[in-house]
């Protein structure tokens, strides 16, 4: 077994029994917002860090999960684990609609970001306005702990059914990344013209990455209303929503698989301390977010992650030379010997 799969398995190891070794309730709580923002990260990443299609409004298929599941049960008595599956039909089928308008006619780079950003505050506008949403006094969900409607009564219920819900995402992307259609995602963010140049249907390969992209970040939002059992538009529709989604990929390392935890885990407490510091001051998580993906822009453009990829690749290709070079010299003496 390579000693990368190692040392997933005592990753996965660690946050398997992260509850057996600690009742602070607190941390428990800090531990559940980095795998719930780890899984919307790795969503948006599959579409964005992946293919190159850089996403402002993922807040449209979190909101879009979190309403559909919380109408479903507010309203309907349909369970939130209905909810959840119904939620991902609909954001992909919304993802499909986004990707129809914006691939069809060919937006890119900062027109698509902006495209996806409209979306986002055309449903909001929507939601907020309209008398079946509640409108802006938002839905409360009632309190039920049972497991079966998707409630717990302690937070490790919560936590662990975040986990198993990461888990599967980042199974699943990691699956994408080395099958045919990650490697189609990748050219195309490296060179489009190049990769439909190649055969490669630029088209097709889009709307995938984006209907299971926004499916994915809907199951997000499902999770987000049964932990906090209280939805609205601003928290499910906001721009602030679609920049902490985006965020942790970005710092941890877009396009790769471990970027968004990492970045997660990075971002979470970091956001923990600014607000037990500056929790008068408002706006300053997101002033300290700024300033880090500033410095991660211009230091580590390919994000934590990356650059240590990259590190590892130029020391492999080092030492590769190197053991090439003494091959070369010793095959060289002995030519010089039998000469002689």
């Amino acid at each position: 077994m390579k000693k990368s799969h190692w040392l997933l398995i005592a990753g996965a190891s660690i946050f398997a029994l992260f509850p057996l070794v600690t009742n602070d309730q607190y941390l428990m709580h800090i531990a559940i917002l980095i795998l719930y923002y780890a899984l919307v990260s790795q969503a948006w990443n599959l579409l964005s860090g992946y293919s190159g299609q850089f996403s402002f409004g993922h807040a449209a298929f979190f909101g879009i999960g979190a309403y559909t599941s919380s109408i479903l049960l507010t309203q309907f008595q349909v369970t939130p684990w209905l909810g959840l599956v119904i939620g991902f039909v609909v954001a992909s089928l919304m993802g499909l609609f986004i990707g129809f308008l914006a691939f069809r006619y060919k937006l890119r780079g900062a027109y698509f970001a902006l495209g996806t950003l409209a979306f986002a505050e055309i449903l909001r506008i929507i939601v907020q306005n309209t008398e079946f949403f509640n409108k802006t006094m938002g839905i409360l969900i009632p309190l039920e702990a049972n497991p079966a409607m998707f409630q717990f009564g302690t937070r490790t219920g919560y936590y662990y059914t975040i986990l198993i819900l990461t888990a599967l995402v980042f199974l699943l992307v990691y699956k994408i990344s080395r099958s045919r259609l990650g490697y189609n995602l990748i050219a195309i963010r490296e060179n489009e013209e190049a990769a439909q140049s190649l055969g490669v249907n630029t088209y097709k390969n889009k709307m995938i990455a984006i209907a299971l992209s926004a499916g994915l970040t809907a199951i997000g939002g499902t999770f987000y209303a049964q932990y906090l059992l209280f939805i609205e538009p601003p928290t499910t529709f906001g721009n602030d929503v679609s920049i902490n989604i985006l965020l942790p990929a970005i710092i941890g390392g877009a396009g790769t698989v471990l970027g968004p935890l990492v970045g997660s885990m990075i971002i979470v407490p970091l956001g923990e301390i600014t607000s037990h510091f500056f929790g008068n001051l408002a706006g300053a998580n997101l002033m300290v977010y700024g300033l880090i993906l500033v410095l991660v822009i211009l230091y580590l453009p390919e994000g934590i992650v990356g650059w240590f990829q990259n590190r590892i690749r130029k020391v492999r290709a080092s030492r590769a030379q190197s053991k090439g070079f003494k091959n070369k010299k010793g095959v060289g003496l002995v030519e010089a010997a039998r000469s002689k």
